[in-house]
């Protein structure tokens, strides 16, 4: 359950709420919309759409994996590229800034071991720790 850009859709608010009826109605009233567009199955499932957004074409990294028959962005002669940016897709939302740091740890690490050792510390870090450099 991780997104071909390394963002880990098991760590979603969205993805949880799939499976949490409190969290869903939670998300649904702090997004604006309907219980039933607070969901998301994850980006691989979903073709790279996101219910709630209503949008327009899927992600443009679905559509480059799929077409290079890669699994992740990192596995790309291209890496890093310009779908990657915090800007693009509608990316509006601070887990996107973490695309590359998480593809460069799963390159590094392996997937399974950042799931489970990085992944968590990395997003709680990013949204509530003191930074430190």
């Amino acid at each position: 359950m991780t997104a071909p850009c390394g963002l880990p859709c098991f760590n979603c608010p969205l993805y949880k709420a799939s499976f949490d009826e409190e969290l869903r109605n939670k998300v649904a009233k702090n997004l604006e919309v309907s219980p039933e567009k607070a969901v998301c199955a994850g980006c691989r499932e979903e073709n790279g759409t996101i219910a709630y957004l209503d949008m327009a074409a899927p992600c443009m990294v679905c559509q480059c994996i799929a077409q290079k028959h890669l699994h992740f962005c990192h596995e790309c002669e291209d890496f890093p590229c310009d779908h990657l940016h915090p800007y693009a897709d509608m990316a509006l939302t601070k887990p996107h800034n973490l695309k590359v740091f998480n593809l460069c740890l799963i390159k590094k690490m392996g997937l399974e071991t950042w799931a489970e050792q990085k992944a968590r510390i990395v997003m709680r870090t990013y949204y509530k720790e003191k930074w430190k450099i």
